[in-house]
């Protein structure tokens, strides 16, 4: 009994050994290939390395970043038949990876931004319920996060938009507008 918990003992450091050289490489891995994407807030480098591997696996796919809401899941879809109300719901479809991403930023957000939790706050008094607030930002960091993608350039696909934007055109310090950083779909297209 004594040497069967020596043994486990001896595989358990060795594999927390093993997971900490893992982690020490997948932040290098990151910090390599996008290390503007680990300054927005509430991206990690375990974040950041599911959203690269859902851009990474889908090159051909993100011609704009509403293509990559979509691939996502975090595109807005009519939710009613659009005589009375004009709600969304999120697209179901997607990588679930990104998406809990996504939500995670989110959520950490929600918590420790004080901007975010003003935004919060402002929506559920104007009805909004916590899913359709989380529905909207979800989609806005996916906005945010598509222009700290790399990206080749392809012909007509929109990869202008890294070539244009620096991260400084990507954060608002203008409080006065309603979420400080959300840009309006006109500058994006």
């Amino acid at each position: 009994m004594k040497a069967a918990l020596s043994t486990l003992g001896r595989r358990v450091m060795a594999l927390e050994e093993e997971a900490d050289q893992l982690e020490e490489l997948l932040s290098e891995l990151v910090h390599d290939v996008a290390p503007e994407l680990l300054a927005v807030y509430g991206v990690g480098v375990d974040t950041a390395a599911v959203l690269l591997t859902a851009a990474g696996d889908n090159p051909d796919r993100l011609r704009s970043e509403a293509a990559f809401a979509r691939l996502c899941g975090v595109a807005p879809l009519p939710a009613s038949s659009g005589k009375t109300t004009n709600r969304h719901r999120l697209n179901r479809s997607g990588d679930r990876q990104a998406n809990q991403a996504l939500w995670r930023i989110v959520m950490t957000r929600m918590r420790f931004d004080p901007r975010t939790r003003a935004y919060v706050d402002r929506r559920t008094k104007e009805g909004l319920s916590k899913r359709e607030v989380m529905r909207v930002l979800k989609r806005y960091v996916a906005r945010e996060i598509y222009r700290f993608l790399p990206r080749a350039e392809l012909p007509g696909c929109g990869a202008w938009l890294c070539t244009t934007l620096t991260s400084s055109d990507c954060h608002s310090s203008d409080l006065s507008a309603p979420y400080p950083g959300l840009r309006p779909r006109a500058l994006l297209a």
